[in-house]
């Protein structure tokens, strides 16, 4: 064999093995990263919407008050594995962001390789250095980051909206017409961790209709029987608000009903300020970037990602106009967002991405250890996760052990049941209540943990208050988070029989 043609073979096998090996060490990488989350999550305290949506997973139904039962799911398989632990309840984060991000990558690598076979400019980027660059900024947004940390709908909501664009690849760019039942299946399921995934859903309907590779699929049955696997899918929290007086529905949609526009400044200034971090600053460019790019994109896929992306933008920016967009609503696009952000071909977002993961990184030193002394109004991990544990064991010490705690705000009542000694009884009041299959609580006496944030007292129509005891503080290394009033209160029984709904905590 001529020199020549060992010098092609090597350069070729180094050629072959050089992204290859880049890619490998960028899948060490995402798994370290989420061992890492893991070990944060197991640290980290509970915020009181996490420890209300553990209530949630031992109490199973169809739908909640609040949102879709998928969230209750997640932590019901994270506590099989790791107990009833703040692991458990938030081990499905790191792991289904970690199954997302494949799917996103793999996405990015099949929409370039797909764009090089019929020779489409607007990228520079390798399908290998595509799968890297969506999975980093992915994985550099605040919101995923700290969704790995904190269980919220938004934690299943993510992975499924990664499946469904995964989904969607295939049926674009591989023209798998079986593809269509796992978009229905990542629709639904969608629908069932959040409401807001009709949003990005609505986009892919409105292709369907109005474009031609679209129309060409409503000809076959495929599209029909992926909506017909979405309906399936979440008809359980449609048919449980069907039989609860749509009470999820309508406390979701009522929002529409509050309409400020002489605010409309501040809500469109809020709106764009959550973005940025959420997003992180150098990955919210990027994202834009992608999107402004495939306005000037002809493919299919392309024209897909724009409508899942831009109606939804529209939705939000118009809902702006006179109320408050909350500033995780748009966190739904970040999956689509993701596999657009390719398409730049800007340096930078490799540091884009690891300023937004230091930044998680900042949030969980802070929730940690607290290195900077601030006010429970400005930090917000003091007022949402500080200090809960020691409280609970203290009210839990300073009370008769035989007495129930009594709280009627459901974070507090719920962190409580996850915090205070597993034999101590924990009575939550409140309406939302009555909805859990829990066990009513019984009349008697028992002791009432009220926040100074509420500035009253009891109610006096279902308690009686016997004694004030001493006030209790949350602190984190001495930093107070709240303050609350305890009181030793006799309930009413022809209230608790008639109008108070109490139930028993687990």
């Amino acid at each position: 064999m001529e020199l020549r043609h060992v010098r092609h073979y090597y350069l070729a096998a180094v050629t072959f093995r050089a992204p290859r090996a880049g890619l490998w060490r960028w899948g060490v990488a995402l798994v370290v990263l989420t061992l890492f989350r893991l070990l944060m999550a197991a640290w980290v305290p509970l915020t009181p919407d996490e420890a209300y949506y553990r209530i949630w997973a031992l109490a199973p139904a169809a739908g909640y008050l609040d949102h879709p039962p998928l969230v209750a799911v997640w932590i019901q398989a994270g506590m099989a594995l790791f107990g009833d632990t703040a692991l458990g309840v938030r081990a499905m984060g790191p792991i289904s962001a970690l199954a997302g991000t494949v799917f996103l990558a793999l996405t990015a690598r099949d929409w370039l390789r797909a764009r090089e076979a019929t020779a489409q400019s607007g990228t520079s980027l390798t399908p290998d250095a595509g799968m890297v660059r969506t999975g980093l900024l992915l994985n550099g947004t605040v919101a995923l980051g700290v969704g790995t940390l904190i269980m919220t709908p938004d934690t299943p909501l993510l992975f499924f909206m990664a499946l469904l664009v995964w989904s969607l690849g295939r049926v674009c760019l591989a023209g798998q017409g079986a593809g269509w039942l796992l978009v229905g299946l990542a629709a639904g399921l969608g629908f069932e961790s959040k409401y807001t995934a009709v949003l990005p859903v609505f986009g892919v309907v409105v292709w369907l209709f109005l474009t031609r590779a679209g129309r060409s699929w409503l000809k076959t049955l495929w599209p029909w029987a992926g909506g017909a696997v979405a309906v399936l899918c979440a008809g359980p929290v449609i048919w449980w608000n069907a039989t609860h007086g749509w009470v999820s529905f309508l406390k979701q949609g009522g929002r529409t009903g509050d309409w400020h526009p002489a605010k409309m400044f501040t809500y469109f200034g809020e709106l764009l300020g959550g973005q940025v971090g959420l997003a992180s600053p150098g990955v919210f460019v990027f994202f834009l970037g992608g999107f402004w790019l495939l306005w000037r994109q002809k493919d299919s896929f392309s024209r897909l990602l724009l409508l899942m992306i831009l109606l939804p933008a529209a939705v939000f920016v118009q809902h702006a106009f006179g109320a408050r967009v909350q500033a995780n609503w748009p966190v739904v696009l970040y999956p689509a967002l993701a596999v657009a952000a390719v398409l730049p071909v800007w340096r930078g977002w490799m540091a884009s991405s690891l300023l937004g993961m230091a930044l998680v990184g900042v949030i969980v030193v802070q929730a940690v250890f607290s290195p900077v002394r601030l006010s429970p109004h400005f930090d917000m991990t003091l007022r949402m996760m500080g200090g809960w544990q020691n409280f609970s064991q203290t009210i839990a010490a300073r009370t008769p052990a035989s007495s129930v705690l009594i709280a009627d705000e459901y974070g507090l009542a719920a962190e409580l049941s996850f915090y205070a000694p597993k034999d101590r009884k924990v009575m939550a009041v409140e309406p939302r209540w009555i909805l859990f299959d829990l066990p009513r609580a019984a009349c008697g006496e028992g002791y009432l943990i009220r926040s100074h944030r509420r500035h009253d007292q009891p109610d006096a129509a279902h308690f009686i208050v016997l004694s004030e005891e001493p006030q209790q503080v949350r602190q984190r290394q001495g930093a107070v988070a709240d303050t609350y009033s305890v009181f030793h209160v006799r309930m009413r029984c022809d209230a608790a029989e008639h109008s108070l709904d109490a139930v028993m905590l687990p």
